[in-house]
């Protein structure tokens, strides 16, 4: 692979750290940044800013004109209902908007499955969105502007939906992190669901491998599912985490009611990110 230039913003984040080291590791040239760098890989140029109190003018040679810029920064991602969603969400559209005035011709930004709300089976491209928390209205009010304004602009898009991610289970906020706790805490049984929900999950390495790939390559753009696309049940899963982790800690299925609000079933049309992965074994 060519030296690409790719600029990674929240990149001191539970996903972006991952990518970071990802796309070094193809051999692109990374510049990361983030209020916070702990953690992440020293290869990359790091450049610590604030994306809610910096200044724009010339933000884009700032930033070391890159060829791609890989939007990761969002506050509070673990807190659904925040009001901060909504509230930066002008900050997120004036520093992406002032990139691509400015020279920016290629841009990424990380989305979420949560964009679209209840669904029962398979989201591709055209699944209607109807987000059900104050998180995944930001994230698709976000996805909607930056559809228009690089069509306006000529900017390449990609818009990388995620699904249920794994692994670095100490760091990702999950019902993992939550099981690594109570084993920890030396609990026989976690109060459980009846886990017969399923999702797509996918760990957080091969999630970060489909991200690189994505955006180092401009044939194919829009909405890209970055996914396994196999839907498992919840049960199945994390009675497999805890296999894997030879951990004593047990399920106390049905201690909790199913939500009314998730779906029974949900994962990604995986279909563009084959493609993207079957071309990279070409070179």
């Amino acid at each position: 692979m060519d030296k690409i230039k790719v600029l990674v913003t929240g990149a001191g984040g539970y996903i972006g750290r991952h990518v970071v080291k990802t796309l070094l590791n193809l051999g692109c040239e990374v510049t990361a940044v983030d209020v916070r760098l702990d953690g992440v890989d020293d290869r990359a140029e790091k450049i610590i800013f604030d994306l809610f109190s910096i200044e724009l003018d010339g933000i884009f040679e700032k930033l070391g004109s890159p060829e791609v810029c890989l939007h990761m920064a969002w506050r509070d991602g673990f807190v659904h209902n925040s009001s901060n969603h909504i509230g930066d969400l002008s900050f997120h559209y004036k520093f992406l908007a002032a990139l691509m005035e400015q020279g920016l011709k290629h841009l990424a930004v990380m989305g979420s499955m949560h964009e679209v709300g209840y669904w029962e089976g398979m989201v591709s491209d055209d699944t209607p969105c109807n987000p059900l928390s104050q998180y995944a209205i930001a994230k698709d009010s976000l996805r909607r502007s930056m559809m228009l304004y690089c069509q306006q602009k000529n900017v390449i898009l990609q818009w990388i939906r995620g699904f249920y991610i794994l692994g670095d289970d100490k760091n990702n906020h999950s019902i993992f992190t939550k099981i690594l706790e109570a084993e920890e805490k030396g609990q026989k049984q976690f109060p459980f669901t009846t886990g017969k929900n399923k999702y797509d999950f996918l760990d957080i390495e091969d999630f970060a491998y489909q991200i690189a790939r994505t955006i180092t390559q401009e044939a194919i753009t829009g909405i890209v599912n970055c996914c396994s696309g196999i839907p498992v049940s919840l049960a199945e899963r994390v009675e497999q985490f805890i296999r894997d982790n030879h951990l004593k800690i047990r399920l106390d299925y049905g201690v909790f009611p199913d939500r009314p609000y998730d779906s029974p079933c949900i994962y990604g049309d995986n279909s563009k990110i084959k493609l993207i992965l079957n071309q990279a074994k070409l070179f």
